[in-house]
């Protein structure tokens, strides 16, 4: 299980990322993070970063019929939450390479003990 102060710096690229593949509304958004291993992700948490995402310019969202129930409120990404979506790749890949270093440097110590 990844510690929920990881994912607060991450969620909501990934966000932007499920976003970025089709339009879906938030419980399907939990579902594909829970998928790719994010662990089960409340939707008490979901939605506050959609709102936050939409009213920021980043997604935009649409309400449309439901097969099973009341309408659902679906989300796509905007241009800005496009180039929002490759600056964080970028600056993900970034810190991804620094920690990997770092991680390697460190256990080449350790293996010297």
């Amino acid at each position: 299980m990844i510690p929920s102060q990881m994912l607060k710096g991450t969620l909501e690229g990934c966000i932007l990322g499920i976003l970025g593949q089709q339009e879906t509304y938030g419980y399907v958004i939990s579902q594909k993070l829970e998928a790719y291993g994010f662990g089960k992700i409340a939707e008490g948490t979901i939605y506050p970063l959609l709102l936050r995402l939409e009213k920021n310019g980043r997604i935009q969202a649409v309400y449309r019929p439901s097969e099973t129930g009341p309408k659902r409120k679906y989300y796509s990404l905007t241009p800005a939450g496009q180039a929002e979506w490759a600056a964080f790749q970028a600056n993900y890949l970034e810190l991804q390479q620094a920690v990997n270093r770092l991680l390697r440097d460190t256990m080449k110590g350790e293996n010297r003990s």
